[in-house]
C-alpha cells in the first residue's frame, strides 16, 4: 500500500486542485516542496505536523512547538511514526530544511 499524505489521509480537500482549495485555502503542507519526499510524502505531506498553518480541526494551527501535542494525539501522526518506524526523518532535519539550510 502507498504512502498517504495527510490530506489523502483526512481527506480534507485542501491540496492543489482539491475540493475545498478555493474555500479554505491550498494548505501549507501540501505546497511545502523544502521537505518534499520525507517520509515518502509528497511536499508536506507526511510531515504535516512540522508545518506551521496547517488546519486541523476547524483552526489553523500555530508553529511546530506549539502544535506539537496535539499532532501526537492526531491519528495520521501516529500513522506516519509507526509505518516509518527508525526510518522516520528527524525533526532536526526536518527543521533544518524548512529553514533552508539543506
Amino acid at each position: 500500500m502507498p504512502s498517504l499524505n495527510c490530506w489523502e489521509f483526512k481527506k480534507c480537500g485542501r491540496q492543489p486542485g482539491g475540493a475545498k482549495a478555493s474555500e479554505l485555502g491550498v494548505c501549507p503542507a501540501a505546497s511545502e516542496a523544502r521537505v518534499g519526499g520525507t517520509n515518502g510524502g509528497t511536499n508536506g505531506g507526511r510531515v504535516c505536523w512540522y508545518i506551521a498553518g496547517t488546519l486541523c480541526g476547524g483552526k489553523v494551527q500555530g508553529t511546530f512547538a506549539t502544535k506539537l501535542t496535539n499532532c501526537m494525539q492526531c491519528e495520521f501522526y501516529q500513522s506516519v511514526i509507526t509505518e516509518e518506524g527508525r526510518g522516520a526523518a528527524k525533526a532536526n532535519d526536518i527543521l533544518a530544511m524548512l529553514a533552508g539550510a539543506r
